[in-house]
């Protein structure tokens, strides 16, 4: 098979399994919460504690997660399998409403939904190499959205004739297509030492420094943590709290109207990934990260403008920019950090475990709050917790596109 052959079909292959793994690697997401409302009459604060323990679980796992990226040539197999244990994590929820049983089967799945983002990052990077890596994520991060968007109108559509269990069967369905496509990746095509950010120079000579000297010895990474948990505290609970409000209207609307908002998001973060993959390295990865951040305080104010469904749905339209920017920056910004160290995909997994940590504990925040103070109030508090965040990255956080990227465009 000659190159060109060779390298045309590993990017379908990369296209196809950010594609179909896209309704895989985020779980049932906001589903979860309509499907524990409407079927099994949870309270918020009940779904805010299941959705916090399924983060913390994925908290613990993100960085082993990433360690275990960085160190294995079986990378294909690790999508696979955690693909296939995340969808059988959720097809058992039909049958109980255990909130034991419930917790767990979503803390199983948000620990093996921890190697989707560094799996990912490390094939593309290991396949692309440094300098055609920022059109990769972009060009991942683009159909990764677009799958999210045709995943969340099946849903609708299904839930909307067959009920809420709908969304189930539909995630085992994309699993097997992203464990076809992970597998149709060429094993040969990756370089396993650059997948893990050692440079093209330095893939084959001195050791790396170790994970620990690379995550606590670097300022700027964590500050670029630090600003991602922040994010998330504000973001993680916003939909799942846009879906409480449109299952308290109308619990036969609920789940297409969450669609709705998902599809939304969705369409809008395609061009925004693309942006990034088209302009990261010309423009720098800082401007387009702010812009992207000052977006979550404005949706958070909002959304306690009006209860009226067309106008939640149409509010969480502003998701797909901060988000689909901040999904293609981030594997970009921990690569520039953390390049030639040989620890990547670890250090993408800390970030990610920071992260993590603001989107457990967003759920259980913004639960109690309303449960507390009323919706209006939940809002609001992450809105806050957002513009801090904006503070922080604008005020802090360097620019971290290398020089000779910059050079180079």
């Amino acid at each position: 098979m000659d190159s060109s052959h060779s390298s045309h079909r590993n990017g379908v292959a990369l296209d196809a399994l950010n594609f179909f793994l896209a309704d895989v690697r985020d779980g049932l997401g906001p589903y979860l919460a309509i499907y524990l409302l409407a079927v099994h009459h949870w309270t918020p604060a009940q779904i805010g504690w299941v959705m916090t323990l399924a983060g913390l679980a994925a908290l613990v796992a993100q960085t082993p997660a990433g360690a275990l990226i960085d160190g294995t040539h079986r990378k294909r197999a690790v999508v696979a399998l955690a693909a296939l244990l995340v969808t059988g994590s959720c097809l058992v929820l039909p049958w109980t409403s255990s909130f034991t049983w419930v917790a767990m089967t979503q803390s199983l799945s948000a620990v093996a939904s921890s190697v989707f983002a560094p799996a990912i990052a490390a094939i593309s990077l290991g396949i692309t190499g440094h300098r055609a890596f920022t059109r990769r994520t972009g060009r991942n991060e683009s159909f990764n959205h677009a799958g999210n968007a045709v995943a969340a109108l099946l849903a609708g559509g299904l839930a909307f004739w067959l009920g809420p269990t709908a969304v189930f069967y539909l995630m085992a369905v994309m699993a097997l297509a992203s464990v076809v496509a992970v597998w149709r990746v060429d094993p040969r095509a990756i370089d396993h030492q650059l997948a893990r950010g050692l440079g093209e120079d330095k893939a084959h000579h001195a050791p790396p420094p170790s994970a620990i000297a690379v995550l606590t010895g670097n300022r700027p990474l964590l500050l670029l943590a630090l600003c991602c948990a922040l994010f998330h505290l504000a973001n993680a609970a916003m939909l799942p709290l846009v879906s409480q409000k449109l299952s308290l209207q109308d619990l036969t609307l609920a789940t297409p109207l969450t669609s709705a908002c998902i599809i939304a998001a969705q369409l809008v973060m395609v061009p925004m990934a693309w942006l990034v993959g088209a302009r990261a390295d010309r423009w720098g990865r800082k401007p387009l990260l702010l812009a992207g951040f000052l977006i979550l305080p404005l949706r958070g104010v909002l959304y306690t403008l009006s209860d009226d469904p067309y106008w939640l749905v149409a509010i969480q339209m502003l998701d797909g920019i901060g988000a689909g920017l901040f999904g293609a920056l981030l594997p970009l910004m921990v690569k520039d950090l953390t390049q030639g160290s040989g620890h990547f995909n670890v250090s993408l997994g800390a970030v990610t475990t920071a992260f993590g940590l603001g989107a457990a504990l967003s759920g259980s925040l913004a639960g109690t709050v309303v449960q507390a103070a009323g919706y209006t109030a939940g809002f609001l508090t992450l809105a806050g917790v957002a513009a801090v965040a904006v503070l922080l990255l604008w005020l802090k956080m360097p620019e971290t596109l290398p020089p000779s990227l910059a050079r180079a465009n």
